[in-house]
């Protein structure tokens, strides 16, 4: 099966370790999701895996292939990236924006058209396709952003907070998006500071915890024990509850103070 792996990568900048020995790996139709304190090295990492940033040590393999052995065009055919900003602020129509993202592909400017058209209509913005990006919401700029990852069609998708900008209901349904994407054999490894995100997904997510530049854990979304590990993680106790048939994983209430006697 194919996947995407990061063999012992370590990122080092000025003498600082970013990454420190990670190895993970992502099979295609999987869902990782990536969670960890501020400057545990989530981005870092999926930059590492996009070859963004040099390794100080390791390698990233995509199929059976380092991944900075391939061109331009073949990488962007396994891996496609979503920054935690949305599109700048440009007088660019939302279509041609989307469009950019088919530049591995040689087509004609009608199927190019057309492949746009469909990305945005998965994203339920068809409506705002002449609308320049400048006149767009930050939602709304964030969604043109994830069907502009559509349209390049890539094996693997690494997402750094999908749901930034988002209202609650578009939160879910960019989750649930993301659940259907799997079903077509597209691998995901996503930043996020929700996990209970992940129910929206269906199937059987896992959740890597990264503390210092370290992978400290990787469980299903699942498992009895990540509460416990997720609340290692980011100091603070979590508590596992049952809503709809589904598990939420929350940080628990403060202990009550007692009064002033």
């Amino acid at each position: 099966m194919t996947s995407l792996r990061l063999e012992s990568v370590s990122v080092a900048v000025g003498g600082r370790t970013l990454l420190d020995a990670v190895s993970i790996e992502l099979e295609a139709g999987r869902f990782l999701a990536l969670v960890g304190p501020n400057g545990a090295g989530k981005t870092t990492l999926l930059r590492a895996a996009l070859g963004l940033v040099p390794t100080s040590a390791g390698r990233v393999i995509v199929g059976n292939q380092p991944l900075h052995a391939l061109s331009p065009r073949a990488r962007a055919a396994e891996v496609a990236w979503l920054p935690q900003q949305p599109l700048p602020m440009e007088s660019v129509p939302a279509r041609e924006a989307v469009m950019a993202a088919r530049f591995r592909f040689s087509e004609t400017a009608a199927a190019t058209r057309r492949a746009a058209e469909q990305a945005l209509e998965r994203v339920g913005l068809a409506e705002r396709a002449s609308s320049p990006l400048t006149e767009l919401s930050g939602g709304e700029r964030q969604r043109i952003a994830i069907a502009a990852l559509l349209a390049q069609e890539a094996r693997f998708l690494l997402l750094d907070e999908p749901a930034n900008h988002l209202d609650p209901a578009q939160q879910g349904d960019t989750y649930a998006l993301l659940g259907r994407l799997l079903e077509t054999g597209i691998g995901i490894l996503c930043v996020t500071h929700d996990v209970n995100l992940l129910n929206h997904t269906g199937g059987a997510p896992q959740v890597a915890g990264l503390r210092g530049g370290k992978l400290v854990f990787t469980r299903s979304f699942e498992a009895p024990e990540l509460p416990a590990e997720l609340g290692a993680l980011f100091g603070v106790r979590m508590l596992s509850l049952a809503a709809n048939h589904a598990r939420l994983i929350v940080p628990a209430p403060p202990e009550p103070q007692g009064g002033i006697g």
